[in-house]
């Protein structure tokens, strides 16, 4: 049977529309798709939106909206992001999905009869932007530091989730990478959190908060946002709350996930009350967690108040599709904090793009084209290249493998302005000299396909044609 690969997004809050933070978490998922996919694996890539709770009824009241009739227009917007970035998801899964719903519930009962989900008062800090409760630690000047606002003191019934329950279960997990959590940096963070603060059990629902999903044996209830989206891994893939995950269930085979990806700020309740949910559904633990970090815009952090927000479509407005791709995945360690702008991305977009690929293309297919060369190239004829991005890729090292490919367009650059094929006469000699050229050039774009899908496939049916010409400029310069 085939290898199984299966890759989680988040399900982004409905609270604003996409932006991108959002973009990169999904192309990156996207690229390992992609990729998998090309290696012969069976792959579920899965996204979706996370819709309920007291903020999005807030925010869409303040519209002057039903909360669903303000959801499905955010939803719509993550939804068009995504067509138009050419994102290839299996599926796209909204919290407000009827199955979903009912999913939650069964879920939910199922981890109340085993005494895991119990009556009792919650008291604390809530963070409104956050929806989460917070400890005076996680503050700063006591101030959310995300959300740069002091956190209600609130006290109120609520059932609440035996997390502390888990806690040694968990940590033994993690250490030993039975759930693994990449970059080693968020591991160490996670364990020493594990170590020194450890696990209290969490809030699973709010009593006055009617945008949600009632808790089945307590309509009074609506159950917290987290438990709710965190259940979108499994009914993504077409779970009800209760079919045991055994190969051959429909897309149930696919799990657990081999890698989710998220980005900092969401670390920590992935790998707490998430994990801690499946262990109480005796369900496995995904494979690995994987979390990127933040981008700022020219050195500062991104907000709509200092108006220095990205959006998918502008980048795809200014660069088109593919460009865009490239341009958000090449530009940090994947793992770490980035700094973009607008004048970075033109810079690395004239650079790589349109004085770099689309340029060396175009160099090459003229002069075969002129000369009328027929040549004998091959797909994936450089073995030793395929070997050293499959491990980049592996590790995922993205900017890594992307430097490896522009080094190989580099070098066959350098040949072309060396040997100065088109001041000779000899056809034969041109022919040896560009032939390496154009190979080089297949045998790149036929990797670089995951990060850029439709330039590389037209990349590729140009120079495997029978009769090679020079095609259209493909990344105008800025």
């Amino acid at each position: 049977m085939p290898k199984k690969f299966y890759i989680t997004t988040p399900v982004y809050y409905v609270n604003d529309a996409p932006h991108i933070g959002h973009t990169y978490t999904t192309v990156a998922a996207d690229v390992l798709a992609r990729w998998h996919r090309s290696i012969g694996e069976e792959t579920f890539f899965l996204t979706g939106t996370d819709e309920h709770g007291a903020k999005i009824e807030e925010k869409a009241r303040g519209l002057k909206l039903e909360p669903k009739k303000y959801a499905d227009e955010i939803a719509e917007k993550f939804k068009e992001a995504w067509r138009q970035l050419n994102i290839s998801n299996d599926n796209f899964l909204r919290t407000t999905d009827p199955a979903h719903i009912k999913a939650v519930e069964k879920a939910l009962q199922s981890m109340y009869d085993k005494g895991d989900v119990y009556l009792g008062k919650y008291q604390g800090l809530y963070c409104r932007g956050c929806e989460q409760y917070k400890n005076e630690r996680d503050l700063a000047d006591g101030l959310c530091p995300d959300h740069k606002v002091a956190p209600e003191k609130m006290s109120e019934e609520c059932y609440n989730f035996k997390l502390s329950k888990y806690q040694d279960e968990l940590l033994k997990l993690i250490k030993k990478d039975k759930l693994k959590i990449l970059p080693l940096n968020r591991k160490n963070e996670i364990v020493s959190f594990f170590e020194t603060e450890g696990l209290e059990d969490v809030s699973f629902s709010r009593k006055n908060v009617g945008w949600g999903i009632p808790i089945p044996w307590d309509k009074s209830h609506t159950v917290y946002v987290w438990a709710d989206a965190f259940l979108n891994y499994l009914t993504g893939l077409g779970w009800d709350g209760t079919t045991p995950l055994t190969r051959g269930a429909g897309g149930l085979d696919f799990w657990p996930p081999t890698v989710q990806l998220m980005s900092k700020d969401i670390l920590r309740v992935h790998a707490t009350i998430w994990p801690a949910m499946l262990l109480s559904l005796d369900l496995p633990l995904p494979q690995a967690i994987f979390v990127h970090g933040y981008f700022q815009i020219n050195g500062q952090k991104m907000s709509k108040s200092l108006g220095n927000v990205i959006a998918p479509g502008d980048l795809i407005k200014k660069y088109g599709v593919d460009a865009s791709r490239y341009l958000i995945m090449s530009a940090a360690v994947f793992g770490h904090d980035g700094d973009i702008g607008w004048g970075k991305f033109d810079e690395k977009y004239n650079a790589d793009l349109a004085n770099g690929l689309g340029n060396l293309v175009a160099r090459a297919s003229s002069l075969i084209g002129k000369n009328r060369l027929e040549l004998r190239l091959k797909i994936d004829s450089d073995k030793k290249l395929i070997k050293k991005y499959k491990e980049l890729m592996e590790d995922y090292k993205f900017n890594e493998a992307l430097k490896l490919l522009w080094r190989k367009l580099k070098e066959s650059d350098e040949t072309l302005s060396e040997t100065k094929p088109w001041k000779l006469e000899d056809k034969r000699e041109i022919k040896n000299i560009i032939e390496p050229v154009a190979q080089n050039i297949l045998n790149v774009v036929n990797l670089l396909k995951p990060f850029m899908p439709s330039v590389s496939e037209k990349i590729i049916q140009q120079f495997t044609a029978k009769k090679i010409v020079k095609g259209e400029a493909l990344f105008p310069r800025i």
